[in-house]
């Protein structure tokens, strides 16, 4: 058989030949860093044979696909150490039985079947196994077994592996990894063995999981780990992970009083308590002074719609099993609004319009309703009924464009001001392969390109993901980077030639003659739960200062210094700065602990110096000032910080 190299350079080898085989071929030194091969594109190990004039290299630790095969392999590695930790209880290996144990992002997982619970408490226990099978470098080999050979291995003792190979296709191939005694069901691909997996892994946590998702068959335990490269990489990412426990927002929002869901309420329904609602009216206030300089008209819109609104639209059909089920009246059908769009398309329509009043901008603070499923649900981040910062653009062809740069210039300045400018942006197509979109070829092809020249123009980096659209048009959606690294789908605007066609939606053109005007989606925000949820955890509840529920607290030393702190707050107020002074009989250094305990950014401490001479002792959290200062100039400067939304 003939494989090529990088260079195209042919290589003549076996039938049946490996990576291990072109590796030894090139070099010895490459033979013994090789740890497995690209084949047509493909990640191979070096054991499964290699097609016939196959593209052919090799790759070593060096390279980042490593990564992907000693994270599968480690995943074997767990199996094999969760067997040998049941064991030395006293039970037989096979009744440890195994599901699946596939890679994610950071590390892996497995499912696994013990005959007892398996807890945290032991997964100390199971790791030290697992760093013991990395140091004896125990070799992996790959073979293949018939469809009958297969199940007769696993019949009447694993019904989980039985399954997976009744489901393969007759045609499949069925191969099998093994490490000294350890064999298991698997493609690959894997390292050549356990030595060459780095020790920098952890198990993290045991959580349940239903045998193939489906919450009628048997719940199986996942055990899930991480692994990296080096130990720094590792460290940081367990550091990541204690950091996001600390900022989690469900935690912070308990903590500092901002928004609870309510069981009685219902299950994703938030309930925002008075601080939570501060933050939540201050960015409605930033967007709608922002809407308002740029030419957008507000709207509002009825929380239930007709059935048959939706019908039209395609929201119905398309995704009725994210909706809540339709409410029945007699000879009528209501729905609890999915979207926006549709009751903002029947505003344009309810009138004639002339290509001289477009573009028209239609903007919203709109609640909307998702039935998510009840394990999907997550604080603010995952709910059932949320408000997006919607708002729809009326437009002709020709100004698509423009439109869509002003809609980019807008969500970035959201960013920038928030202090999220690590974002990227992501353009979803439509999958050629799917039928879930709706109108022609060319106007899809034409808003693509629309969307790609806007981004270029303004020099936005971006990628492209087949199948991320609409149903109904392409998008542009910015992921933003947090303070922990993590990445977060914000923002997303939408370049639509649908639905006017679904609502024969028209305009006057300057010839006198019906023309059909392009719609835009836009939300910067997206849903302000899951935007205020985020930032929770990006400040790690520290909003800044223009943003912060109570932005000044006055702690007086004792209680004859009460009336001067109540003076400094009427000034504060006045000057429109949200303060609260601390009466309690508590001592001066328990108020200033609680203060920043409630993350409150200034504390103003007032005794007898400051009564005397009108002053204020300052701790900010932000700029960590520590400094007694004239009360009317720190006045001044609060008010202009928040002013400037610093």
């Amino acid at each position: 058989m003939t494989v090529r190299l990088p260079d195209g350079k042919p290589l003549e080898l076996p039938q049946g030949a490996t990576a291990k085989d072109v590796a030894e071929r090139i070099s010895r030194s490459l033979a013994k860093e090789a740890v497995g091969a690209i084949v047509n594109g493909e990640l191979y190990d070096v054991f499964k044979p290699l097609p016939e004039g196959a593209e052919v290299r090799i790759i070593t630790r060096k390279d980042p696909e490593y990564q992907h095969l000693f994270r599968h392999t480690l995943a074997h590695v767990l199996a094999q150490a969760v067997k040998e930790f049941f064991q030395e209880k006293g039970y037989d290996p096979d009744a440890v039985k195994l599901g699946v144990g596939p890679v994610i992002e950071n590390g892996f997982y497995y499912d696994i079947d013990a005959p007892e619970p398996i807890s945290d408490s032991d997964l100390p226990a199971i790791e030290k196994r697992m760093h013991h099978i990395l140091k004896r470098n125990l070799p992996l080999r790959r073979y293949v077994l018939s469809r009958e050979e297969a199940l007769a291995r696993y019949r009447g003792k694993d019904p989980y592996k039985t399954e997976l190979i009744q489901d393969l296709p007759e045609d499949e191939e069925i191969s099998f990894y093994e490490q000294e005694g350890f064999t298991d069901l698997c493609r690959g691909p894997h390292v050549p063995s356990t030595g060459k997996i780095p020790p920098f892994f952890k198990l993290t946590h045991v959580a349940g999981a239903y045998w193939r998702g489906d919450e009628t068959r048997p719940m199986l335990q996942r055990v899930y780990g991480v692994a990296f490269r080096t130990k720094e990489e590792l460290d940081h990412y367990l550091w990541q992970l204690e950091e996001a426990k600390k900022r989690d927002h469900r935690k912070l929002g308990r903590e500092l009083e901002l928004f609870l869901i309510d069981p009685m309420v219902g299950k994703g329904l938030p309930l925002w308590l008075p601080k939570g609602n501060t933050v939540r009216e201050l960015l409605v206030q930033f967007m709608r002074e922002e809407q308002l300089r740029r030419g957008y008209q507000l709207v509002t819109t009825p929380h239930v719609g007709s059935l048959e609104l939706y019908k039209t639209s395609g929201h119905y059909p398309y995704y009725a099993d994210s909706q809540f089920p339709p409410i029945e009246l007699e000879d009528e059908a209501y729905l609890l609004k999915p979207m926006n769009c549709p009751h903002h398309i029947r505003i344009y329509a309810a009138r004639p319009r002339s290509y001289r009043e477009l573009p028209l901008r239609l903007a919203e603070f709109g609640t909307v309703y998702r039935f998510e499923q009840s394990g999907e649900l997550h604080g603010l981040t995952r709910v059932r009924g949320f408000t997006q910062d919607d708002a729809h653009i009326f437009c002709t062809p020709e100004q698509v464009k423009e439109e869509f740069l002003s809609v980019l210039d807008l969500t970035m300045h959201v960013f920038r001001t928030l202090g999220m400018e690590n974002y990227r942006a992501r353009i979803g197509v439509r999958d050629p392969s799917s039928d879930k979109y709706v109108g022609e070829d060319a106007k899809w092809a034409l808003a693509e390109r629309q969307i790609q020249e806007a981004c270029e123009e303004v020099g936005l980096a971006y990628t492209v993901e087949a199948g991320d659209a609409a149903f109904y048009g392409p998008k542009l959606d910015f992921v933003v980077r947090d303070a922990l690294g993590r990445e977060w789908q914000l923002g997303t605007i939408q370049v639509d030639y649908n639905l006017p066609e679904r609502f024969d939606l028209t305009y006057v053109g300057p010839d006198g003659e019906p023309h059909r005007p392009v719609m835009i989606h836009r939300a910067p925000f997206g849903s302000l739960e899951r935007f205020i949820g985020i930032l929770i955890e990006h400040f790690a509840g520290e909003f800044p200062l223009w943003l912060a529920p109570v932005q000044v607290v006055v702690v007086p030393i004792t209680d004859r210094h009460l009336a001067y702190a109540r003076e400094v707050a009427q000034a504060l107020r006045e000057a429109g700065i949200r303060v609260e002074v601390d009466t309690r009989s508590e001592r001066m250094n328990a108020k200033i602990r609680d203060a920043e305990t409630q993350k409150v950014p200034v504390i103003l401490v007032v005794g007898d110096q400051e009564v005397a001479q009108r002053t204020v002792a300052v701790r900010d959290r932000r700029t960590k000032e520590r400094a007694t200062r004239p009360l009317e100039a720190v006045v001044q400067d609060l008010v202009a910080r928040v002013q400037a939304r610093a």
